[in-house]
């Protein structure tokens, strides 16, 4: 008698198998939504505060007026206008 059988158990033990699965994938899929939002968010703090995240570099800070030229060229720097 110590061997269950029957439509109840056998339905429980597939509920429980299933519901394992469902929620270990979606623990899944919620994990990695969260760590490429964190990353995503860093990426995006990261472009648009460099000084905050240790990526001060001034050569991206180049620019010319197109009103002289036509059209935007690096042809001189502009970063002492960000400067305190």
């Amino acid at each position: 008698m110590n061997k269950n059988s029957g439509a109840f158990v056998n339905g429980a033990e597939a509920y429980g198998r299933f519901l394992e699965v469902f929620i270990d994938g979606h623990w899944w899929v919620v994990g990695d939504a969260l760590e490429n939002i964190g990353k995503t968010t860093k990426r995006l703090g990261a472009n648009a505060y460099p000084y905050l995240y240790g990526n001060a570099s001034s050569s991206g800070l180049r620019g010319s007026s197109p009103e002289v030229s036509g059209y935007a060229k690096p042809e001189k720097f502009i970063d002492k206008r960000f400067k305190d």
